[in-house]
């Protein structure tokens, strides 16, 4: 009787040990499927983000290009000195007109907005073009103009940009210093060199920065946010 007993009872406990294991590897397989998914997602998400990031630089590029061959045909006997760009021009003006002196009078779009000029910052390895305006719209696609005069005009004219995380636009502007060059182009086919003299951190309501008295000379600001998106990063720039 107890061998029986002792028969009955391994075979309770094997059939015990079969369903926690069917149990077990119910549990594995589920978790398994999950793990599956979840890197599909992300695989997918990634490789839409880099194709998303690839294409607006792809289409930023081709505009800039475009901006560029405005003024391919403009003689050569045309005066650099940059001291001929008339300060008081509306360079709203100068996008659709021209202004006779030799500028291509040819109007640039890009997202629905008018393309001022391009700037180039070599320390950072940026080139893009500037926009009209800041809207949530246009600094999602490039970098605008948020105040001032208007591109290499006197004054201090202020330049906003996205501070993304696949390093495009202003995103490497905290790694400038004192010296570095960076360089507008305008509606005229003018390059100005700018030298950052200043870079510091300040809050999002302070716009001291933009307003400041820059005594008759050529200046810029360029302005994003911090890394943590809390402050703003502020770099000045003054025409050499």
């Amino acid at each position: 009787m107890k061998q029986y007993a002792i028969i009955l009872f391994r075979y309770v406990q094997k059939i015990g040990e079969n369903i926690m294991n069917n149990k077990y590897n119910k549990v594995l397989t589920i978790l398994l499927i999950v793990l599956i998914v979840a890197i599909v997602g992300i695989l997918i998400f990634l490789g839409a983000k880099y194709y998303k990031d690839y294409s607006k630089a792809k289409e930023t590029k081709g505009v800039v290009q475009q901006f560029e061959d405005q003024f391919n045909n403009i003689g050569d006997n045309q005066d650099n000195n940059i001291e001929d760009v008339t300060p008081n021009i509306n360079i709203n003006e100068l996008i659709s007109q021209g202004t006779g002196n030799g500028e291509s009078s040819e109007k640039v779009t890009f997202k629905g907005y008018d393309v001022v000029g391009k700037i180039r910052i070599p320390a950072t390895g940026l080139e893009t073009i500037v926009l009209e305006k800041v809207t949530p719209s246009s600094i999602e696609s490039s970098v605008a103009i948020l105040y001032g005069p208007g591109l290499n005009q006197i004054g201090n004219t202020v330049i906003v940009g996205h501070n993304y995380r696949n390093g495009t636009m202003f995103s490497n502007n905290k790694n400038l210093v004192s010296g570095d060059k960076i360089y507008i182009t305008d509606k005229t086919g003018k390059e100005v060199m700018y030298t950052v003299y200043k870079k510091y951190e300040t809050t999002a309501q302070d716009f001291n920065y933009a307003t400041r008295d820059v005594n008759g000379r050529r200046e810029i600001s360029l302005s994003t946010c911090t890394d943590d998106s809390s402050k703003r990063l502020i770099i000045w720039a003054a025409e050499e």
